[in-house]
């Protein structure tokens, strides 16, 4: 079995499955809770949090728990807007960010709120100075994503910073959620960035944990009432299990970030060394400093990537067609579509997303099989 489907989700570490459930079967007092077994609950989960602080590099009580990044994405977004809709209406946002953000913009402009789609080039990318020509006074929040979830291309965050230096006002919410990991932190996460959302599952930890960094003195409002967990900003029994098994697993995915980008670029190198010279096929994910080595999307001419999809699992390998979380709903590429890839080209497409367990010897296997594939259809789509 070859598992290239790591940007849709991670197989969790041992090491962290071993603390979820070591935390949910001694430690399963409510953090809430007066007594000791709270207090112990507490004090782990304030270890935790600190845990995560330190890895990222940010003070502890910056770090919120939430169930997921698009939870993080929708708090970052709507909360902003709800906390400073007094002070102006405009959102700017790009074209090609996930759907927890660009449904969470879309639902706001359903509301009255004005805004602002930035166009991507052919790589995939914002023009940095679109977002300049887009700020006015109205506007309250950019949010803009680290790394494209569907063909992996690195946003110009230190640009976009740099811009809104002079813009303090204007909160920033970064969607960080493929970038964890890739050796690339210090171009996706700069001191300018107030809110950032990352996801568990997206890094060997337990699904049902998200994060939201939010910068000391930033304005949100929050989406759950209730009890006032989170400093009153996120009610919710924390999910204490999950976020104690988070906390092991960044700290082992973080261990040697340079060692495993290394790992990831050989995969796709091998696998793009055999690919670019084919007649008919397209590569959305080039390798350059502007893309992560852990994501490489592609287009076959003359088949959907759905039949590419099932193809490939018919022969144990499990890729995915561009985002997973759109995939099964049918929805297409809004990325390759943002990026004007032909229609008939961008429903071809399919996204295999690496991991440093994967290895040059499947990346071997992967190209007897696809070419196997693609000389079929290639013989049948006369693309020869």
């Amino acid at each position: 079995m070859i598992y290239f489907d790591n940007s849709a989700t991670t197989q969790i570490y041992p090491e962290s499955l071993d603390t979820f459930d070591k935390v949910a079967t001694q430690i399963w007092g409510n953090p809430s809770s007066l007594h000791k077994m709270g207090d112990r609950s507490h004090q782990l989960l304030e270890a935790s949090r600190k845990q995560i602080a330190n890895l990222l590099g940010v003070k502890q009580d910056e770090i919120f728990f939430t169930s997921s990044g698009s939870e993080s994405d929708n708090w970052a977004i709507k909360g902003t807007a709800l906390a400073k809709k007094d002070f102006g209406n405009h959102i700017i946002t790009s074209s090609i960010e996930h759907a927890g953000v660009a449904n969470s913009v879309r639902a706001l402009e359903k509301q009255g709120f004005r805004v602002t789609m930035l166009p991507v080039d052919k790589t995939g990318r914002i023009n940095p100075e679109d977002l300049k020509a887009a700020l006015d006074r109205e506007t309250i929040l950019v949010s803009i994503m680290g790394v494209n979830n569907e063909i992996g291309s690195i946003q110009p965050i230190k640009e976009v910073s740099e811009i809104l230096a002079d813009y303090p006002n204007v909160t920033f919410h970064v969607d960080n959620v493929q970038a964890l990991g890739k050796n690339i932190w210090d171009e996706v996460f700069t001191p300018r960035v107030d809110l950032m959302s990352l996801s568990a599952h997206k890094f060997h930890a337990p699904r049902g944990v998200g994060i939201l960094y939010k910068k000391e003195g930033k304005m949100i409002d929050p989406l759950i009432d209730g009890g006032g967990q989170e400093k009153g900003l996120r009610s919710s029994t924390e999910n204490l299990a999950g976020i104690a098994a988070t906390a092991k697993a960044m700290r082992l995915y973080l261990e040697d970030e340079k060692k495993n980008a290394e790992k990831e670029l050989a995969v796709k190198t091998k696998i793009i060394n055999y690919l670019k010279d084919k007649p008919g096929l397209h590569i959305f994910s080039p390798i350059n400093d502007n893309f992560v080595p852990s994501i490489l999307c592609l287009g076959m001419e003359g088949i959907r990537g759905e039949t590419l999809v099932h193809t490939l699992e018919s022969k144990d390998i499990f890729v995915s067609t561009t985002s997973a979380c759109s995939s099964r709903s049918g929805i297409e590429s809004g990325t390759l579509n943002s990026m004007k890839v032909p229609d008939d080209i961008a429903t071809g497409a399919i996204r295999l997303s690496f991991d440093p367990s994967n290895t040059v010897e499947e990346a071997v296997q992967f190209i007897e099989v696809f070419d196997k594939i693609y000389n079929h259809f290639a013989k049948i789509n006369h693309l020869k």
